[in-house]
């Protein structure tokens, strides 16, 4: 039986998504609830235990205020968010399989109309979203270049309130600049193969 789960767990490991169903909200309103994720080539699950550090470092509770995912993937972290006491949030993801996901954790709340979808390129939802935002989570692909240029299209179109929070998740070699348009980081920290990285004005 233990050989058989085995060759099925390294089978599985080379498929291009594989859906897993043991993640989880760590804490707050929806503390425990399962969600699901893809693990694949397109996006990149942020562990439960990365997940509740990161919300440690920034939080872990909220009094209101609205949250930008700019790289959704499975929808965690912005789920996470609410459930500490966010309001709303706005979910940016491209990949469509990726969106279904999404779409499921988010009916898994019971409370869809806190959460907006935007199915498409980032940079695109850059141009067209509105209104203010006090917590962004950015996680590209490409990871340096790309959180740079997207803090420099935050801060041009004056979305990012006063004391916003940009919080970055990297792989632990990405080496981000100490000030991006005027926002510099407050705190940094490694957890395994991710860093995290917080900015603040």
């Amino acid at each position: 039986m233990v050989a058989s789960v085995f060759y099925l767990l390294r089978f599985l490991k080379h498929l291009p998504y594989v859906i897993i169903l043991f993640m989880r909200v760590v804490a707050g309103k929806y503390g425990g609830r399962p969600l699901k994720t893809l693990d694949g080539k397109t996006t990149r699950p942020t562990t439960d235990k990365v997940k509740g550090a990161i919300f440690n470092m920034i939080g872990p509770y909220f009094e209101g205020g609205r949250v930008l995912d700019l790289y959704a993937g499975s929808g965690s972290l912005a789920i996470e968010a609410l459930s500490r006491g966010m309001d709303t949030a706005v979910l940016v993801e491209k990949d469509r399989r990726a969106q279904a996901i999404i779409s499921e954790n988010i009916q898994m709340t019971k409370e869809a109309t806190r959460f907006e979808l935007l199915k498409m390129e980032s940079s695109r939802a850059l141009n067209i979203v509105t209104g203010i935002f006090d917590l962004v989570l950015l996680d590209p692909p490409y990871a340096k270049e790309q959180i740079v240029e997207d803090i420099e299209k935050l801060e041009e179109r004056q979305l990012l309130s006063q004391d916003v929070l940009v919080v970055c998740e990297t792989d632990k070699e990405v080496e981000l600049p100490e000030e991006i348009a005027g926002l510099g980081i407050w705190k940094q920290k490694i957890y395994g193969i991710s860093k995290v990285t917080v900015y603040v004005r």
